[in-house]
């Protein structure tokens, strides 16, 4: 890059900066697709996004605030302008959990897992008489509805209704396959607040004790199981480890998962893995 080229997020190019004095504490630390979060200093942090959704972190921030004591980050304040979302918040005292993971004991692992099920437990006394986002909004999961990312879905209020939105995803399957998995999905009843992605990233920790579950953009009511279902989804082997011990301090729904597991094997048809192919087949004779 061109000494003259402007920085895409600052604006400076190398030329005025080597001839500043000033050294920003203003940084940015994470980017991804049309996001980024940067820090302000040591005390907050600032989220800038696309105003289009999935974008409910904000009211999502305040009602847990309200109806639990999940340490979270307080929402100092938010704001959209030009298409854009903006929020400043404390920033969440500790380190990622994925930072720290291979360092620590087995004994300091299992206490994480468990704090953080524990404060979990409280969103599983957060019901809904409907599938939804908060204030009747739709929810989104590319996991749970496998047609595509930043889709909405719902609000549902029954089985039927989000089998057959989940169904959807299953083009190109038998009719009777399609069936018989129906016949195996758990009721999604009481519909539960879920974060719905329990990464070690999202996990924030300070001298053995969780300070902070980051990332609540996309939580809302979701099926009773779908917490312990999609915290299998790991995104790296030690991912896999940390949300292997989380669940088993968690509810289980190990039924749940093993009904979604074919489900979402079957969405890939006709690129089918192992567990697809061998459950078309057997459902097919």
């Amino acid at each position: 890059m061109s000494s003259s080229t402007p920085c895409s997020a600052c604006t400076w190019t190398a030329d005025r900066q080597e001839n500043c004095r000033y050294n920003s504490n203003v940084k940015l630390f994470y980017g991804v697709s049309d996001r980024g979060v940067w820090s302000l200093g040591s005390r907050y942090i600032l989220k800038e996004r696309s105003s289009q959704p999935p974008n409910s972190e904000v009211p999502n921030l305040r009602f847990l605030k309200e109806h639990t004591s999940i340490p979270i980050p307080t929402v100092v304040r938010s704001w959209e302008e030009d298409g854009r979302a903006f929020a400043i918040m404390d920033r969440v005292p500790g380190t990622p959990l994925s930072a720290i993971w291979s360092t620590l004991s087995e004994v300091e692992k299992k206490s994480i897992a468990k704090q953080t099920a524990e404060y979990l437990g409280q969103l599983r006394e957060l019901h809904s008489n409907t599938m939804q986002g908060l204030h009747d909004q739709p929810i989104y999961s590319a996991f749970l509805f496998p047609t595509g990312y930043g889709v909405p879905h719902g609000p549902f209020s029954s089985d039927d209704e989000l089998w057959s939105e989940m169904k959807q995803a299953l083009q190109g399957i038998p009719e009777d396959v399609c069936l018989r998995l129906r016949e195996r999905m758990p009721s999604a009843a009481p519909y539960t607040f879920t974060h719905g992605d329990l990464t070690f990233v999202n996990i924030m920790v300070d001298d053995g004790r969780v300070t902070g579950i980051l990332d609540w953009e996309s939580s809302g009511y979701f099926p009773v199981w779908w917490e312990f279902t999609c915290a299998g989804i790991g995104l790296s082997n030690e991912d896999k480890e940390w949300k292997n011990l989380l669940h088993r301090y968690m509810p289980d729904h190990t039924n749940a998962r093993e009904f979604w597991l074919d489900f979402y094997a079957l969405s890939k048809y006709p690129n089918l893995n192992e567990r697809g192919m061998a459950l078309l087949k057997s459902t097919t004779k």
